[in-house]
């Protein structure tokens, strides 16, 4: 397949060794494209960036990874998006480190649709997964892709949730795009590629490594108009993704939960912070000075389907903290025996969800 050549030069200047976004971007301002910085004299290189750049520079990108990009691009679905481009995302370009090219799978009418980043713990507990799906599908409905990391727990969980309302999900990977990581969210993976998008700013066959997520998060975040922490504990990839929305501008909201679960003390803490308390969807809208459309009724009637299920004798005695059976049965005056027959027909209803160590808690 023939590409034009700005395809090729962004390519070639984004794969060069030892040569970074910030350098890109200073050498763009000075010589106006790709094109321009491969045909300028080394002496005008020299007045931008070292001189072992304009050395690797001058030698260009290595064959294999040019070949392999541009062979990846013969696919329909895929795309690169870079700083020329008019859908590049707006959002994106107004944070102080907006990558020189991302590359993309999916729709790419989805990148300048307006968007919530919903982040959070990798080990949630049931609440906090079903708070990720049921709040990410209402805003979805309401008018805004979901934004999230491709991340077990509260990630995956926001994304199958954007993935059924109307707006469906962008998944921004740490990781090139020809890998799925983690790789049981291979299914997840292909969902978003077909129904919404994935996003990286790594070059083809980058494995998943750990600086590279904190610098994937600034993207989740800069790409929305602001970010949803559902379960977090104080010490988090989410938190950086939420300090990262602060400094970006964006609005930082959070989902409040029990005062002894230790997933529950970042959100707490980004509270005492003056992020915005969310308790239903209208919250989240109101902040982002969004009314509400008549789509989101899909979440309030799930909403009362589950709460029809509530008179089950059983669930009054469990508050909104994790229990066990002991207290349950102090609670209720039951028998043991007859206390673990109800939460097994509880468990299979899908209102209750067993915990690890013997602990229950509603869904």
């Amino acid at each position: 397949m023939k590409f034009p050549p700005d395809v090729k030069s962004w390519l070639s200047l984004s794969l060069i060794d030892g040569l970074g976004d910030e350098s890109i971007r200073r050498l763009l301002v000075a010589f106006g494209s790709p094109s321009g910085i491969f045909s300028a004299r080394p002496s005008a290189l020299e007045r931008i960036v070292k001189k072992n750049i304009v050395r690797s520079i001058l030698r260009g990108a290595a064959e294999d990874k040019l070949t392999a990009a541009l062979s990846w691009l013969e696919d329909p679905a895929n795309s690169i998006i870079t700083l020329a481009d008019s859908d590049y995302p707006n959002l994106l370009l107004n944070i102080p480190d907006p990558p020189p090219l991302l590359y993309f799978k999916g729709q790419r009418k989805l990148l300048n649709a307006p968007a919530l980043a919903v982040v959070g713990s990798r080990n949630a507990t049931p609440q906090g997964l079903s708070n990720a799906e049921s709040f990410s599908e209402a805003i979805s409905n309401a008018g805004f892709c979901i934004i999230s990391g491709m991340a077990l727990g509260i990630d995956t969980a926001a994304h199958n949730g954007g993935l059924r309302g109307a707006a469906a999900s962008i998944g921004v990977v740490g990781t090139g795009l020809d890998i799925v990581y983690p790789a049981r969210n291979h299914v997840l993976a292909h969902r978003l590629a077909k129904d919404g998008g994935l996003i990286s700013e790594f070059p083809l066959g980058m494995p998943a490594i750990g600086r590279n997520f904190p610098r994937r998060n600034r993207i989740i975040s800069g790409m929305s108009q602001g970010c949803l922490v559902v379960e977090a504990a104080l010490r988090s990839g989410s938190l950086i993704t939420a300090r990262q929305a602060l400094e970006q501008g964006r609005e930082v909201l959070a989902i409040p939960g029990s005062i002894h679960s230790p997933l529950s003390k970042g959100c707490h803490a980004l509270i005492k912070q003056g992020a915005k308390l969310v308790e239903n969807t209208q919250d989240i809208l109101d902040e982002l000075d969004y009314r509400s459309s008549k789509n989101n009724r899909r979440s309030d009637e799930k909403t009362d389907a589950v709460n029809s299920v509530e008179d089950a004798f059983l669930l009054k005695y469990f508050g909104h903290d994790i229990t066990d059976v002991d207290t349950l049965c102090s609670r209720s005056g039951l028998t043991a025996e007859a206390v673990s027959a109800m939460l097994l027909t509880l468990e299979l209803e899908g209102v209750v969800a067993s915990l690890p160590g013997g602990y229950y808690q509603r869904i």
